[in-house]
């Protein structure tokens, strides 16, 4: 399965520092702390020989000593500053406090108890820190997913096996898919399930408050097509929970009603013959002019006009490219 830069990074950060408080460690025993194989920690050290302060020169990079780790020994000799405490102004404290008590209040966490004592404890060392102006910070989440569902989705993610779920559509049509999960996401409120979902063969978004219910399966995950959904296009960076982000109106034909679970919308209408009008805030103009492209057969309506002005310019650019007027 394709890894995420973003975990990578969680990696690279917690070798240095385990490497810093440990001292040398055979690459084995590194293998097997952080879960990847010899050659993924080989591959991590000669990522970070490289990394370094602004200036890049051999002694402004993290260091190593090379013949430890020719004999399979991870000797770290310069963290380049990477050990040191961090020092947070009070107006980043507060945000940290902020985002630590969304997140100790987010279903994901709240599901599983190990990481919602991870995030608890953090939280309590930066109050501690922080003084009276933590006191000043009060988060709250509304929650519409049922937590046992949410307790299996996240069973599974953890697990990398496949979910049964019993689900209703925006067309409030109720079924049953097998999906290959990928990865959870929030986006102004909602959680949503990035899966792969067998019964349609392709990639598809769930929101979790129209999971009926979900059970965990004794199958795996197909980790190619989990790779896949998780290197798509992110949802939530395109569409936008900016008020201020443009409106932007599509009228479908009912046979792309897939991308009403899809797309975190605005507004739906529901029109004659099944037809929808989806309105969306983007974020993206590009990520709407290529899912405007990629739809064009089922969309029958744009507003704004110039957007839909826009699509057509581009497709008869693409099509020139191509030598075909």
């Amino acid at each position: 399965m394709a890894e995420r830069a973003d975990d990578r990074l969680v990696r690279l950060l917690g070798l240095v520092a385990f490497l810093d408080g440990h001292g040398p460690a055979p690459v084995a025993e590194l293998a097997e702390r952080f879960g990847v194989s010899e050659r993924q920690i080989r591959d991590d050290v000669d990522q970070l020989w490289v990394t370094g302060t602004p200036g890049y020169w051999p002694d402004d990079l993290i260091d190593f000593d090379a013949d430890a780790v020719e004999r399979g020994v991870v000797h770290l000799t310069n963290a380049r500053g990477l050990t040191r405490p961090l020092r947070l102004g009070t107006r980043e404290a507060v945000a940290l406090v902020a985002a630590l008590r969304a997140l100790l209040d987010s279903p994901p966490v709240q599901a599983d108890a190990d990481r919602a004592q991870l995030v608890r404890s953090a939280l309590a060392k930066l109050t501690a820190a922080t003084g009276e102006a933590a006191s000043a910070v009060d988060v709250r989440l509304a929650h519409a997913t049922d937590p046992e569902v949410m307790a299996a989705v996240t069973a599974a993610l953890a697990g990398r096996r496949r979910l049964l779920i019993r689900y209703v559509t925006a067309a409030d049509v109720v079924g049953e898919r097998e999906v290959d999960p990928a990865r959870l996401l929030t986006q102004d409120g909602s959680a949503y399930l990035l899966a792969w979902c067998r019964r349609a063969h392709g990639r598809r978004t769930f929101r979790l408050d129209r999971v009926l219910a979900a059970t965990v399966l004794d199958a795996p995950v197909d980790a190619a097509l989990v790779a896949a959904v998780d290197v798509d296009v992110d949802v939530a960076a395109s569409v936008a929970g900016d008020r201020l982000a443009p409106e932007v109106t599509v009228t479908f034909a009912s046979r792309a009603r897939w991308l009403a679970e899809e797309l975190p919308w605005e507004e739906l209408t529901e029109l004659a013959d099944g037809a929808f009008a989806m309105r969306l805030r983007v974020a993206n103009p590009a990520w709407l002019h290529g899912l405007l492209l990629a739809a064009a057969p089922m969309v029958l309506a744009v507003d704004p006009p110039d957007v839909a002005v826009q699509v057509a310019e581009s497709a008869r650019a693409a099509l020139a490219a191509y030598g075909v007027s």
